[in-house]
């Protein structure tokens, strides 16, 4: 009510010190941070724009350098220069900027040329996915999270179950044949990493094989007779054999399988 009132007295047609009037208005006293004699007004900034192209940019860069678990919306907000309220304005949640920075990343390789015969293809397509996912291990740890992807890598899958089809697999064992794959690519690159990783420390002791003794030969006479080579054979080992040798057996055992149920169904 005080302050109404207040309002209501200075826009009143009063006289001033002098005594004249206006037209009913008077002049307003002067603020003391002020030298026209007018209240100082507020400055209202524009928020600053935000280009989705920076926030893409900067997040793949955290996760380039370290990592999914580096990254956070509060830490792109903050790198980029704004606040967390902000940025949800232009990127719902952590899913939807990981989904962000996915976009993309497939369309930067070239794809293959592939052959016509669908085993050779299948191999082909899964090793040039291998090849990719080596080149760009921040995509492996994003696509380990769940059912995030780069819908430009779609073509890859499309391309391996047809494949599989064409060898003579049904769309539901084609699928089945496509998982297969994709574990052996994810794990071989995952492995690798953590290797990559570990080396980095000069320091660190190696406990397998290193750990077997010759007590071990009675119960684990395989590991143990191996234990001397062991770093030669898996320093040795050769992706595209041994994606071609789990092709074939995908191909052959389940030929072999659907063969025998419609002989039993008969």
């Amino acid at each position: 009510m005080r302050g109404t009132l207040l309002y209501a007295y200075r826009n009143s047609a009063s006289p001033d010190r002098a005594g004249r009037h206006d037209n009913g208005r008077v002049a307003a006293e002067k603020d003391p941070g002020t030298t026209s004699g007018e209240p100082k007004k507020r400055r209202v900034g524009r928020p600053r724009r935000l280009e989705p192209e920076t926030i893409v940019a900067t997040a793949r860069r955290i996760l380039q350098e370290e990592g999914v678990a580096a990254l956070s919306m509060r830490r792109v907000a903050k790198e980029v220069g704004t606040t967390p309220m902000a940025l949800y304005h232009h990127v719902r949640d952590k899913d939807e900027l990981l989904m962000l920075t996915l976009a993309g990343t497939a369309a930067t390789v070239p794809r293959p040329e592939l052959p016509a015969d669908p085993r050779e293809r299948l191999l082909a397509v899964t090793l040039h996915m291998h090849g990719t996912l080596a080149r760009m291990p921040w995509v492996v740890e994003v696509l380990s999270l769940g059912d995030l992807t780069d819908r430009g890598a779609l073509w890859m899958v499309e391309e391996m179950i047809g494949a599989a089809v064409d060898c003579g697999l049904t769309p539901a064992e084609a699928v089945r044949a496509y998982r297969t794959l994709w574990h052996c690519v994810y794990g071989d690159l995952v492995f690798r990493r953590a290797m990559e990783r570990r080396a980095e420390d000069p320091d660190r002791k190696r406990h397998f094989p290193g750990m077997l003794t010759d007590a071990d030969a009675a119960e684990l006479p395989h590991l143990a007779a191996l234990a001397d080579q062991w770093t030669e054979l898996t320093e040795d080992y050769d992706v595209a054999r041994q994606l071609g040798a789990v092709i074939d057996g995908l191909l052959g055992r389940t030929g072999r399988e659907s063969l025998g149920g419609r002989e039993r169904a008969e």
